[in-house]
């Protein structure tokens, strides 16, 4: 039998192959911990799963915008602006996705020939994107509103502006402080200002009418997670597919990176934050590096949680990542602009050279190794160096 759409919550000890599957199960300490309104993912869960039995009812009718935009498969071929952003393909002058791509210089085709032969075909320089996780509070932070914004649109069209390449929108209310009317706002200040950086409808998905919100929504994406859906989210990959939308599939353990991978999730994130116990792992996304294939495969890989400095970002980078999330230490912050250009302002190193110890050694733009001191102290050779 095909595996239930019901929301399931998997509980993993970090890197261990043990796996059990969590019922949802209303228990009085789950309640007394909304009463106190310090909700938990259970907690969380279970209210998600009755706001949406409502919703499904108000949403009925087969004419239903929402309904449609859920029923209806894509026709023909949809930009996928996503996946391009999270690449950074229209930052690379030869790369073939890019509309404006350039013709290669037969000096660079002999190259490329000379790398086939040493089985180094995809070891080129690669491009991070960063990617801002708008949100006024979290489930980790509970009662603490670390931001203050009348519209998330308005976060969202400055984070863009000042070169984000993928900016999250919250629209959980309860728990993030945000709404479906927000995602719709900000997809719209995105597109008025920025044609090639996606918007990503983030959410605690747990019903397929929340891929139809996001896809009526405008969104270019969602983000799913593992341990809140488990069995089905092959499932919700297969609708979301159909209806064209694109797919973040967020893990915190080796398990659910597995099941992502067989699940042939093509955008994985993964997270140091523990969501069964709340706990932050800053390592965590680090150790599971090893687990995806090398650069330039189908699989884009994100990293993200806790992230407070520069320095956690390039590490995050160096071992492979392609892209950094994060969400509150930019949120309502001057830090925003510096997080930007530390990731966009340099190139890396093809992620197969991530153990060979050179995780100290930066790249300009242009795939030059960058001089100077990289811990604040200026220097008359440093203007352009971050950090």
């Amino acid at each position: 039998a095909p595996p239930s759409n019901k929301c399931h919550l998997y509980s993993h000890h970090h890197i261990n192959h043990h796996e059990s599957i969590i019922d949802t199960t209303t228990t009085s300490s789950q309640l007394q911990s909304s009463r106190n309104g310090a909700e938990d993912i259970y907690g969380a869960v279970h209210r998600k799963e009755y706001e949406m039995k409502r919703l499904n009812a108000q949403h009925a009718s087969l004419s239903d915008p929402i309904r449609m935009a859920m029923g209806y498969a894509q026709e023909g071929i949809e930009q996928k602006r996503l996946a391009a952003a999270l690449r950074r393909v229209y930052d690379d002058p030869y790369n073939p996705a890019n509309p404006d791509a350039k013709e290669k210089s037969l000096e660079q085709l002999e190259r490329e020939e000379k790398m086939l032969e040493n089985g180094l075909a995809d070891a080129t320089m690669r491009r991070g994107s960063f990617i801002v996780d708008i949100k006024r509070r979290s489930l980790s932070y509970p009662r603490e509103q670390f931001a203050r914004y009348d519209d998330a649109s308005l976060v969202a069209e400055a984070m863009v502006r000042l070169g984000a390449d993928v900016v999250f929108v919250n629209v959980d209310y309860h728990s993030y402080g945000g709404d479906i009317g927000e995602l719709k706002s900000a997809v719209k200040a995105v597109r008025g200002v920025n044609n090639e950086a996606a918007v990503v409808m983030k959410d605690i998905v747990v019903d397929e009418i929340q891929l139809g919100l996001a896809k009526e929504a405008g969104a270019d994406g969602i983000v799913l997670i593992v341990s809140v859906l488990g069995p089905a989210l092959e499932n919700f990959l297969n609708l979301a597919t159909m209806i064209g939308l694109e797919v973040i599939v967020e893990c915190h353990t080796y398990n659910e990176v597995k099941a992502a991978l067989d699940a042939l999730a093509t955008n994985i994130m993964v997270s140091n934050r523990d969501r069964i116990t709340g706990e932050l792992i800053l390592d965590q996304a680090v150790r599971l590096a090893g687990m995806f294939p090398g650069s330039g495969g189908p699989i884009i890989t994100l990293a993200g949680g806790g992230v407070t400095n520069t320095d956690q970002m390039k590490k995050l980078l160096a071992v492979g990542y392609d892209g950094v999330v994060v969400g509150k230490t930019v949120m309502g912050s001057p830090k925003a602009p510096e997080f930007i250009r530390a990731v966009r302002d340099r190139t890396l190193l093809p992620a197969e050279f991530s153990q060979w110890g050179l995780d100290d050694v930066e790249f300009d733009a242009d795939g030059n190794v960058m001089s100077g001191p990289k811990k604040g102290i200026p220097s008359a050779t440093d203007d352009d160096v971050f950090l």
